[in-house]
C-alpha cells in the first residue's frame, strides 16, 4: 500500500524588498538563514530542497493513511515552520522579518505525477498570499477551477474592451414628487457566449488587474456622450448622470487632464456631470483628493460620496472634501422601517448632510414605508427598485414618459 505523504511549497512574502534593499549579499544570507530553520522544523526522512530564488519545497513521508489525520499532520508541521520563519533573522549587522506563505498538496505514495504536485502546492501557495500572506493553505481542486476561470475571464475582458461589448443601464434619480432628476449610469457586460455577466464578478477582477481603468475611461466616454445626447432634447436636458470612479482610476496622474479631455470630446456639460467617489478612494490620500476634486469642481463637476457610513469616515476630512451630495448606503436602508438602529443611522447621516449643507440621496428605496421614512426626515432624493431598476437607454427615455 503506497505511503502518504504531503508536498510544501513554501515562499517568503517579502525577499524582494530586502534584496532590493539590502542587497543580494544579505538576500543570500536570508536564504541560507531559511534553510537551516526549514531542516530544523521537519523531521528525520523528510526532504528539504530550494527550487530557486526565495521558492523552498519540503516533501513530508510516512503520513497517516487516514486523510484527515495526514492533513492535521501537515498543517502541523507547515505551521511549526510559519512560526519558525516569522522570527526575526540577525544577518550581520541587519535584523529582518520575514514571513512566509505556504501552499500545501496531499499524495500518496508515487501515484500522482510530480509536475502535478507542484502545480498543486503553487496554487495553494497564492491562496495563501491572497488571504494576506503568512499563512498556511491545502490545494483543493475547486481552487484550481477557480483560477482558470479567473484566467478565461481576465482575457475575455480584454476582448470585451477591444470589441464593444460594455454597455450602460441607466437607473432613475427622483426627487420627493418622483419627479426625475437624473440617473446613475451602470456599467453591464453582454458576453457573446454567457449573456449578462453580472457586475459583482467582472468589477472585482478587473480592480485586480488593474483593468478597471481602461473601462472606468469607457463608462466616462460613454456616459459623456449620452449627456450630450439629452442635452440637444427639451425633453432631458436637466437630467444629471452619476458615474462611478474606481480608486485606481482616481489615482492615476492624469485623471484631471483626461476627465477634461473626455468633456471636450464629447460637448457634454460639466454641470451635468456627477462622479461619485467611495470612503475608501476618498480618504485614500486625502491631500491628493481634495486637489483632485477641486481641480474638477473649477469645469463645473459636482461630487457624491457613494456607500457613505459603510467604512471609516472622518468628520474630520469630510467637511474639507469639496462634496456636493452623501448617498446613503442600501445597507441602511433596507431595515429602516423595523430596525431602530438603521433609522437612528440613517437620521444622523441626514442631520449631518444639512449641518455640512450638502445634498443627500438615498438608494436601495424599495417599498413606499421606506420612501415615506426618509421624505419624512429630511432626505429627499431617492433611487432604488420603487421607481425602476437599472434600464437600457432606450427603456429609460421610455421610462420618462
Amino acid at each position: 500500500m503506497p505511503v502518504p505523504g504531503a508536498l510544501l511549497f513554501l515562499d517568503l512574502d517579502n525577499f524582494k524588498n530586502i534584496n532590493d534593499t539590502q542587497g543580494h549579499v544579505i538576500g543570500d544570507q536570508l536564504l541560507v538563514e531559511v534553510a537551516h530553520r526549514l531542516q530544523g522544523c521537519v523531521r528525520e526522512g523528510d526532504s528539504v530542497a530550494r527550487l530557486g530564488g526565495d521558492e523552498f519545497v519540503v516533501v513530508l513521508e510516512e503520513l497517516s493513511s487516514l486523510a484527515t489525520e495526514a492533513a492535521g499532520q501537515a498543517e502541523l508541521i507547515a505551521e511549526k515552520i510559519r512560526i519558525e520563519l516569522s522570527y526575526p533573522f540577525v544577518l550581520g549587522d541587519f535584523e529582518c522579518k520575514s514571513t512566509s506563505s505556504i501552499g500545501i498538496s496531499l499524495f500518496r505514495g508515487h501515484l500522482e505525477n510530480l509536475k502535478e504536485l507542484l502545480m498543486h502546492a503553487d496554487v495553494a501557495m497564492y491562496q495563501a498570499k491572497s488571504a494576506g500572506r503568512n499563512s498556511v493553505r491545502f490545494f483543493d481542486p475547486t481552487m484550481q477551477m477557480a483560477l482558470e476561470a479567473r484566467a478565461v475571464m481576465e482575457t475575455d475582458l480584454h476582448h470585451a474592451l477591444k470589441e464593444q461589448q460594455f454597455q450602460l443601464h441607466y437607473q432613475i434619480q427622483v426627487d420627493s414628487l418622483r419627479r426625475p432628476q437624473g440617473a446613475e449610469a451602470l456599467l453591464r457586460w453582454k458576453h457573446p457566449q454567457r449573456g449578462m455577466v453580472s457586475p459583482g464578478e467582472f468589477i472585482p477582477l478587473a480592480e485586480e488587474t488593474g483593468l478597471i481603468v481602461q473601462i472606468g475611461l469607457w463608462v466616462l466616454r460613454a456616459a459623456c456622450a449620452q449627456l450630450k445626447v439629452w442635452q440637444q432634447n427639451a425633453h432631458t436636458r436637466e437630467l444629471r448622470l452619476a458615474v462611478n470612479v474606481s480608486a485606481k482610476q482616481f489615482r492615476q496622474p492624469d485623471f484631471v487632464d483626461q476627465v477634461q479631455a473626455v468633456l471636450q470630446e464629447s460637448g457634454a456639460m460639466p454641470s451635468h456631470l456627477k462622479l461619485e467617489l467611495t470612503e475608501s478612494t476618498v480618504l485614500e490620500d486625502v491631500q491628493d483628493t481634495i486637489a483632485k476634486m477641486r481641480a474638477l469642481k473649477l469645469l463645473g463637476i459636482s461630487f457624491s460620496m457613494d456607500d457613505f457610513g459603510t467604512g471609516y469616515s472622518s468628520l474630520q476630512y469630510l467637511k474639507q472634501l469639496p462634496l456636493d451630495q452623501i448617498k446613503i448606503d442600501q445597507s441602511f436602508v433596507r431595515d429602516i422601517v423595523s430596525d431602530p438602529n438603521d433609522a437612528a443611522i440613517v437620521q444622523a447621516i441626514i442631520a449631518m448632510t444639512e449641518a455640512l449643507a450638502l445634498n443627500v440621496i438615498a438608494e436601495g428605496v424599495e417599498t413606499a414605508a421606506q420612501y415615506q421614512f426618509l421624505d419624512e426626515h429630511g432626505c429627499h432624493n431617492f433611487q432604488g427598485y420603487l421607481f425602476s431598476k437599472p434600464l437600457p437607454v432606450e427603456q429609460f427615455e421610455s421610462l420618462l414618459g
